[in-house]
């Protein structure tokens, strides 16, 4: 257990995530306007599932190397566990809950269906957002290119060659 002397914790410190300072802030999500009140440091990732509640984005490693909380921020993908919500204030956040519905997937998502790329699922928000995010910039990717993107995001499970197979499906070519 540890133990925090908060008559130590310099409350000015913006890089510190024990600085107190909560202010108003207003971001952009799925075309939505998000208003809260966190400190300028908070992560992304507990705005969007806390004041936003949107459960697309997944605490994973809170340290932005499994992919489970990716988003898109401006059509860049962003781990939302470590990035600031005071660096997305002038940005679009896009979401899972973004993409589609359930009535109306978007192709990423339809093609992760029709492949069963998801085992247990904690995974898929990312591998979907990170495809997004390639697609968005490059829409005929080859194998490669799209193993490259989603080199960075982990599956436990071992789905690697189904979801590979949904990014592809999801092009127009590949996918069975």
């Amino acid at each position: 257990m540890m133990i925090i002397d908060r008559s130590r914790l310099q409350r000015d410190d913006p890089g510190s995530y024990l600085h107190f300072m909560s202010e108003q802030h207003r971001i952009r999500v799925n075309g939505v306007e998000l208003a809260f009140d966190a400190a300028p440091n908070t992560p992304l990732l507990y705005v969007l599932r806390n004041d936003g509640a949107l459960n697309g984005p997944k605490f994973g490693c809170g340290l932005g190397q499994c992919g489970a909380c990716t988003v898109i921020a401006s059509g860049s993908a962003i781990r939302s566990c470590i990035t600031p919500v005071a660096d997305v204030v002038d940005r679009d956040i896009v979401t899972l809950e973004g993409l589609g519905t359930v009535q109306s997937p978007h192709p990423l998502q339809k093609a992760f269906m029709d492949e069963q790329a998801a085992q247990c699922g904690y995974c898929v928000n990312g591998m979907i957002m990170t495809a997004k995010a390639l697609l968005d910039a490059n829409p005929k990717p080859d194998e490669s290119e799209i193993k490259r993107a989603l080199s960075n995001n982990l599956c436990r499970c071992g789905s690697h060659v189904r979801i590979v197979r949904a990014v592809q499906r999801a092009t127009g070519h590949g996918g069975q």
